[in-house]
C-alpha cells in the first residue's frame, strides 16, 4: 500500500502569502499589501469560528492548495442549509496528484460533521477544467451569479430605458404643450417661418 503524499491541515497565520498568491483572481482588486491583510482577518476569523474553516492541502511537505469552507444556507430566501467550497484552487504543478480531490473530500467530511447534507461551489465561467472536474463530481449547475460594475450598469440602463409613453398626467401636460404649439401656428397664420 502506498502512502499518499497528500496532507490536510487547517490555515494558521503563516499561510497568508501563499493563499493571497493561490486566490489572487478570487481576491478584491487592490494591491498586494491590502489583498495579504484581506486575508489575514479572512484566516483569524475562520480560525476563531464553528461555521468556517479554511484548509490547505500540502504535497510531500509542500503548500499546494486550498479551500475554504463556510456552513451557510442557498440562498437568502432558500434557508437550507449548504456547506460552500469557496476557491478549491490547486496550484499546476501539483494538480493531477489528487490534492483537488482531496480538498474536496475535507469538504464533504465537514458538511457530514456538521449535519449538513448539501455542498455547493463556484467555478470561473471561463474554467474549462474546473467545471469540468465539479461536473465529474456530480455538481450541476443551480444559479447563474454574475457581477458587473455599478457604473455599468447603470449606463446600460439608461440606454435601454424606454421611451414612456404619457400617464393621464403627463397625457394632460404633453396636451397642453401641443395645443399652445398650434395656437401659436394659428395665431401666425400662413406665415412662412423666417429664416435664421
Amino acid at each position: 500500500m502506498t502512502r499518499s503524499m497528500v496532507t490536510l491541515r487547517e490555515a494558521e497565520a503563516g499561510d497568508v502569502l501563499f493563499l493571497a498568491e493561490l486566490w489572487e483572481s478570487s481576491l478584491r482588486r487592490a494591491d498586494h499589501q491590502d489583498q495579504v491583510a484581506d486575508l489575514e482577518q479572512v484566516v483569524k476569523s475562520a480560525g476563531g469560528s464553528t461555521e468556517q474553516r479554511i484548509v490547505v492541502a500540502e504535497y510531500d511537505g509542500r503548500p499546494a492548495g486550498a479551500v475554504l469552507l463556510r456552513i451557510t444556507t442557498v440562498t437568502p430566501l432558500n434557508l437550507d442549509p449548504v456547506v460552500q467550497v469557496l476557491s478549491p484552487v490547486v496550484l499546476p504543478e501539483f494538480r493531477r496528484h489528487g490534492v483537488g480531490r482531496l480538498l474536496m473530500d475535507a469538504a464533504l467530511a465537514y458538511a457530514e460533521d456538521n449535519g449538513v447534507t448539501q455542498v455547493s461551489t463556484a467555478a470561473a465561467a471561463g474554467s474549462r477544467d474546473s467545471n469540468r472536474f465539479l461536473a465529474r463530481l456530480a455538481f450541476a449547475p443551480l444559479l447563474t451569479y454574475r457581477v458587473a460594475p455599478t457604473v455599468s450598469v447603470r449606463a446600460r440602463l439608461a440606454a435601454q430605458r424606454p421611451v414612456v409613453a404619457p400617464t393621464a398626467a403627463g397625457g394632460r401636460q404633453l396636451g397642453r404643450v401641443l395645443a399652445a404649439r398650434r395656437s401659436q401656428r394659428r395665431a401666425l397664420g400662413a406665415q412662412p417661418p423666417t429664416a435664421p
